[in-house]
């Protein structure tokens, strides 16, 4: 398949997907949504820094591209749960293992950091070197 079949522009429809499904907030929803149900403030509790704004708007682009359904309970106060749509839960297996991916090679991954920023100290130093010398 060639990684450039889609157009690159902005308002190209596979872009604008790739782009809302990879965002790290979209990906935290989805996978814990994972055979579960939840309300929004189990969900904010859970994800570590995302903002009250933030997690309303992913919600709302997660529900809106068929990935995430929201039912509102008729109780006072209001509830509302969010859990995978069928469509969601197709996703969650192709996320599960990008996950599976990193996990297994982050240790490459952290080999290949040290390495690069090794050089890049390594340049730096050798270019402050050279300019007082001057």
């Amino acid at each position: 398949m060639d990684a450039f079949q889609w157009d690159t522009r902005e308002d190209c429809d596979v872009r604008q997907i790739l782009d809302r499904i990879g965002d790290k907030w979209s990906l935290l929803v989805i996978a814990l949504l994972d055979d579960q149900s939840m309300r929004f403030t189990e969900l904010k509790k859970t994800i570590d820094g995302v903002s009250q704004r933030m997690l309303t708007v992913t919600l709302r682009q997660l529900e809106r591209d068929g990935l995430v359904s929201r039912t509102v309970h008729p109780v006072v106060p209001p509830r509302v749960d969010y859990e995978l749509t069928p469509l969601g839960v197709t996703l969650h297996a192709t996320i599960q293992s990008l996950v599976t991916w990193t996990e297994t090679h982050q240790s490459q991954i952290a080999a290949a950091r040290a390495a690069y920023d090794a050089r890049e100290s390594a340049v730096t130093a050798s270019g402050k070197a050279s300019s007082s010398a001057g």
